[in-house]
């Protein structure tokens, strides 16, 4: 067996811009980073041209970086389905916490380049034994999670193209890059300058939203796929624009979990866990997950459903077509949850909320106020697409209506 070889990659140039979008903007939650701040930056060996130009724009403004730089799990060497295949419970459950706590109190940001060599490297793969991994890994999340709260952690992920993921969409190389390039304005001379202008008109979006939910009781997302209603919640707000993600169109908000209802499918493959999981449809009552199923990687989603607390809603979102600039399916989360296309896209998350969803002060929302409030907490945080049309329609308390999103686009 060979090893992955890729046969396209952008100019140093292109490289640049992007870490400069990730390191000037995008961590800092749209600040960029200070002088002295230590960055995490994580990435395979395919990542390299990437990886090294961010971690020299660390060093340009100042910073310190600690790498944690690993081998591509490709077809000759699968580094993490072999520690599967080997692993007993005793290390499946093995949480180094003095090496990981450590590391959170040091860092204050952290970047992470995405990249697949192989989107089915799992395939075969018990999905309980990854499920029990991410559990015993979920310390390290909170500790991240109360830092970040605290205002003293930022983080941002990204995409490295590679042949394997263009070649899974049916796209080109050049083509997969060039839906990236478009996608974080790479095409152009001051691309952090274009993100600032598109943040400041979602903002406008997002006051709007923050009002009507404000007086809303519930949502109702409809369409020929999806009859389901989501509680926002007391003191909620919507997202957009933080720079956690690099791109990032999406609106969304972590509703309370307890009120929802109905049903819902998805015409959006899943890529995860190192598996494909097609068709998948979910059924909610008094908010839980109550059906599921799946034409492809049934066994993968129930596996991550039965895990604690992943049978609950943690995210509501929506992106509007006019804002997005990815119009390909693109194989990553990601991207594909940020898809404008014909009909802009609705996705939810199962598992995890974001507490900073919370319209107070998110410092003081500890473990016992997140469940008050309907905050949902797991070790799982998993968003799942559809890019049919959908309607959204608020409810308010007083009885009226107020149609807040259709043909993928917001009608406020």
């Amino acid at each position: 067996m060979k090893e992955a070889v890729q046969t396209y990659t952008p100019s140093a140039k292109t490289m640049d811009r992007y870490a400069d979008v990730l390191v000037n903007f995008a961590l800092g939650s749209g600040r960029g980073i200070n002088k002295g701040d230590v960055v995490y930056l994580v990435g395979a060996e395919v990542t390299k041209p990437l990886f090294f130009a961010v971690r020299n724009a660390v060093i340009e403004a100042g910073g310190h970086v600690i790498t944690n730089y690993f081998p591509d799990d490709d077809k000759a060497f699968n580094f993490q389905k072999a520690f599967y295949d080997r692993a007993s419970n005793k290390q499946l459950s093995y949480f180094p916490e003095a090496y990981l706590k450590g590391l959170i109190d040091t860092i204050d940001h952290s970047v992470y380049l995405i990249s697949d060599v192989d989107k089915e490297s799992m395939k075969g793969v018990d999905p309980k034994k990854m499920m029990a991994r991410g559990e015993a890994m979920k310390p390290f999340l909170n500790w991240r999670q109360k830092k970040e709260q605290a205002g003293k952690f930022s983080w941002t992920l990204c995409l490295y193209g590679t042949d394997q993921s263009a070649e899974v969409v049916g796209l080109s190389p050049r083509a997969y890059w060039n839906q990236i390039v478009k996608a974080c304005y790479l095409d152009e001379e001051d691309p952090i300058a274009k993100w600032k202008a598109l943040y400041k008109e979602m903002e406008g979006i997002r006051r709007k939203l923050n009002k009507i939910t404000q007086e809303t009781e519930k949502f109702h997302v409809y369409g020929k796929d999806a009859d389901l209603w989501i509680t926002p919640g007391n003191d909620r707000q919507w997202l957009c624009g933080r720079g956690a993600n690099v791109p990032s169109f999406e609106l969304f908000t972590s509703p309370d979990w307890r009120g929802t209802q109905g049903w819902i499918r998805f015409n959006h493959p899943l890529y995860r866990y190192g598996n494909i999981i097609k068709d998948i449809y979910l059924e909610f009552k008094n908010g839980k997950v109550v059906a599921c199923d799946a034409g492809q990687g049934k066994d993968v989603i129930e596996a991550m459903i039965a895990t604690k607390n992943a049978d609950k809603l943690g995210e509501f979102s929506l992106t509007d077509k006019r804002h997005s600039r990815i119009t390909k399916p693109m194989g990553e989360t990601l991207y594909d949850e940020n898809m404008g296309g014909k009909e802009g896209n609705t996705h939810v998350a199962l598992g995890s909320a974001y507490r900073d969803a919370y319209a107070g002060d998110v410092a003081t929302m500890d473990d016992k106020k997140a469940k008050e409030y309907g905050f949902n907490q797991s070790s799982v945080h998993t968003d799942i697409i559809s890019t049919t049309r959908r309607t959204v329609v608020a409810h308010l308390k007083d009885g009226r209506e107020i149609m807040i999103y259709d043909k993928g686009e917001f009608t406020l």
